[in-house]
């Protein structure tokens, strides 16, 4: 059971302080019951966490209205903020109030993701569709090969950091409080490299070439990307690499057009064939395929191959291929040729009482 808390009397303020009352108040409180100040002392620590909660509470708006209202309870409920479990959580929050406090930093190197690269990659329409393997070659910056990433000249080796003697940390002291800190002089390493390799400047890198090798899956589309993960730069601190992003553009095709994970195909067949039908080989994306023309098919109409289109990338099918069928119309006609086609027509306008028909339609006759 958790009981009611009253944060303004712990911190020994009213309950109507300013920010900086409130402030003040803590930084006095935190001086006296700091776990370096009173070591090996429990309830000094149970006091210093006390008195952290209630910092925590009163200098946020928010949190600080909740508990006017409400109460403790209201706080945890509407912001899962339940105290401090150990002293290094309070030191993790109020590490820059800390900072502030005693003039000196207390931050640590700690482990940083290495930034993400960027690569543009162009295919040709089929392999976009159909998936390929790609190898790539990416500016990286690599261990040098002169110093084996150590930063020093071959045969040399770094000399004791005057400033912390090797530790790689000093201690500061502010009256009775001390702090350890990273040694801002060799940066937590505890050596200092006087004489750089000649190659890397001391860096321990250097920019060189590395070959990926991509596995593009079949329905990549223009615009998509890809995460290649831990190509990007190097990490520091121990920290691990970023990724590499590949960028996915598309060449157009003469033949094809892509809508979504349908293929469009544009067909223009003969006005006889679309008359009577027949069959007629079209390419397609496995290649020379034979499909049959209805009798009477009318301009602009789709046939549709189901499941002839673009693989999904979720690998739950395929998209259609759809044939727009569009009819051509001869410019010049031979002699038999328009015989035929002038027969066709009053055959025609028999039929259909002199309206207008198929034929003369295409010809535009009146």
């Amino acid at each position: 059971m958790q009981f009611e808390k009253d944060y303004y009397k712990i911190l020994g303020v009213p309950r109507n302080a300013t920010q900086e009352e409130i402030k003040r108040a803590y930084r006095q409180l935190a001086l006296k019951y700091h776990p370096d100040r009173n070591p090996g002392d429990k309830e000094a620590e149970e006091k210093f966490k006390e008195i952290a909660e209630a910092y925590e509470v009163l200098r946020d708006p928010e949190k600080r209205r909740l508990y006017d209202l409400y109460g403790t309870r209201a706080v945890r409920e509407s912001t899962g903020f339940t105290g401090f479990d150990t002293v290094d959580d309070i030191f993790s929050t109020f590490r820059d109030l800390f900072e502030e406090f005693f003039g000196f930093s207390t931050r640590r190197p700690s482990p940083e993701k290495g930034e993400d690269l960027r690569y543009d990659l162009t295919l040709s329409f089929m392999e976009a569709v159909k998936g390929t393997t790609k190898t790539i070659k990416i500016p990286k910056e690599m261990h040098c090969p002169r110093c084996n990433g150590s930063g020093l000249e071959p045969g040399t080796s770094p000399e004791l950091c005057p400033s912390c003697y090797g530790k790689g940390h000093v201690t500061r002291s502010h009256g009775f409080f001390t702090l350890t800190t990273t040694c801002s002089r060799c940066g937590g390493t505890g050596r200092l490299i006087t004489n750089p390799c000649r190659q890397c400047k001391g860096e321990g890198v250097v920019l060189g070439e590395k070959e990926i090798k991509l596995e593009i899956p079949a329905g990549v589309y223009e615009g998509l990307r890809l995460r290649v993960e831990g190509e990007g730069k190097e990490g520091r601190w121990g920290g691990p690499p970023g990724d590499l992003y590949v960028y996915i553009h598309v060449k157009p095709d003469e033949r094809f057009e892509r809508r979504g994970n349908d293929i469009i195909y544009r067909l223009a067949i003969p006005f006889p064939l679309a008359a009577l039908g027949g069959e007629i080989e079209i390419p397609t994306l496995e290649g020379p395929t034979k499909i049959q023309i209805p009798p009477g098919i009318q301009p602009n109409e789709t046939i549709r191959l189901k499941g002839k289109g673009v693989p999904r990338l979720d690998g739950r099918g395929r998209g259609d291929f759809l044939v727009e069928v569009t009819i051509k119309v001869p410019k010049k006609l031979t002699k038999r040729q328009r015989e035929l086609l002038e027969e066709l027509l009053a055959l025609e306008e028999e039929k259909e009482e002199g309206g207008k028909g198929f034929f003369r339609n295409l010809f535009g006759r009146s």
